[in-house]
């Protein structure tokens, strides 16, 4: 069940609220777990400053309560990005945020079903693996096959990797923003 209108800007005001308390070393706030908040499962908080990637974390096991995993998620694309150093209030203030909500990740074995802008992609190798959300494909504008060479990639394996024996899982994705990006599942 996506999430309402309403559910979806709570979530976004608690992850801010959360990186605000944690940068000013504050009780961090609390979130009633109602309706469809009141759920297990996997998602990415993504940080931008002036539409440049600032930090992005996620979790993609269903073993935590959603408003937990948006939580430790908020905290650690804000502060524990290794790309980036650790966020500022000030860059806090500048910050759109982005959640993305991950529906089941499934085994395909027909690359042909994966739809760009729909389906998110995670590539896995022996002890490597790589993810990559369905918004960045469109971002960049890649087709099926780029995607994922770029996966592979990300999971740092040959981009042909996806051809020569590497398991391929794809997956849908809740994403709101505050910037009023389109949500798409």
């Amino acid at each position: 069940m996506p999430l309402t209108d309403s559910e979806r800007g709570s979530l976004l005001r608690f992850a801010r609220h959360t990186i605000a308390a944690h940068l000013a070393w504050r009780a961090l706030p609390e979130l009633a777990a109602t309706g469809g908040l009141d759920r297990r499962g996997g998602a990415f908080v993504t940080l931008q400053v002036e539409q440049k990637l600032r930090g992005c974390i996620g979790y993609v096991e269903t073993d935590r309560e959603l408003i937990d995993v948006v939580r430790r998620c908020a905290i650690s694309a804000a502060t524990d990005d290794p790309r980036f150093p650790s966020m500022t209030s000030e860059e806090l203030d500048r910050a759109a945020l982005e959640i993305s909500v991950l529906g089941p990740i499934e085994r395909i074995t027909d690359v042909a079903s994966i739809v760009i802008g729909r389906h998110g992609l995670v590539v896995r190798h022996d002890e490597r693996r790589g993810l990559l959300l369905p918004q960045v494909a469109t971002a960049w504008a890649w087709g099926r096959e780029t995607f994922l060479a770029q996966t592979c990639l990300k999971a740092g394996l040959p981009a042909s990797a996806w051809q020569q024996g590497a398991e391929i899982f794809a997956f849908e994705a809740e994403v709101f923003g505050e910037d009023g990006l389109s949500s798409s599942l």
